[in-house]
């Protein structure tokens, strides 16, 4: 199947490979492009030269290939990663780092556990708002210290479904910004359950939700393939 994946320009990574090893086609989208903030950025590093966190968190892997080259001969504190990918970026720059076990943010503060109490922690993100994961550790005890170091800024262009059967967004915002033409053939596919509501408020069901890995979203895509022969 030829799946259109959205992601931000440029930064599709080793998608077609990964698809290829599911039985899948595919190829990128954009509804967003990422625009850097070099002085957050270097507000971001300066802190962690000066020891200023007891964690690090990296909520995807897009922060996490563009700080990775800064941070490799810097002492670091506890890094985690929310997912595969991200740790991925890390550690090709030789830095160590856990891995939450689900692909959501929600996730963090039960993988710290009572550790996270009193500890400061070092969010690089995106400048979309998680007001959920900063009050989840100030409930929990902890100082996040968010640092937005890059935009999501639409492209607003039409996104090229011709030869695609399925599309797949892989975020929320993604979603809600994708300009596209709807066709009843077409396979929608959120790549976990945040995405999903997101579609769902829209009035878009999903024909497959994830589990917020594109792998994850790809063995959902072929049992739901398998259960629906012929479309």
């Amino acid at each position: 199947m030829r799946i259109a994946i959205t992601r931000l320009k440029g930064k599709e990574g080793d998608d077609q490979a990964r698809c290829a090893r599911r039985g899948h086609d595919c190829y990128s989208i954009s509804p967003l492009t990422g625009e850097m903030d070099l002085d957050q950025i270097d507000l971001f590093i300066q802190d962690v030269k000066d020891r200023k966190f007891d964690c690090i968190f990296f909520t995807s892997a897009l922060p996490a290939t563009h700080l990775g080259p800064y941070l490799q001969h810097l002492p670091l504190p506890r890094v985690i990663a929310i997912g595969p990918q991200t740790a991925k970026a890390l550690r090709e720059n030789g830095i160590i780092c856990e891995v939450l076990y689900e692909f959501y943010s929600r996730a963090f503060v039960p993988f710290l556990g009572d550790w996270i109490v009193g500890k400061k922690i070092g969010i690089p993100r995106s400048d979309a708002p998680n007001e959920k994961l900063m009050n989840g550790i100030h409930n929990a005890g902890g100082f996040p210290v968010e640092f937005q170091i890059y935009s999501l800024i639409p492209t607003n262009e039409l996104l090229n479904l011709e030869n695609a059967e399925a599309i797949l967004f892989t975020s929320a915002m993604s979603f809600k910004t994708a300009l596209w033409k709807r066709r009843e053939d077409l396979i929608l596919i959120a790549i976990g359950e945040i995405t999903a509501e997101a579609m769902e408020n829209a009035g878009l069901i999903p024909d497959v939700i994830g589990d917020g890995s594109l792998e994850g979203t790809l063995d959902e895509l072929n049992l739901f393939l398998l259960m629906n022969p012929g479309g």
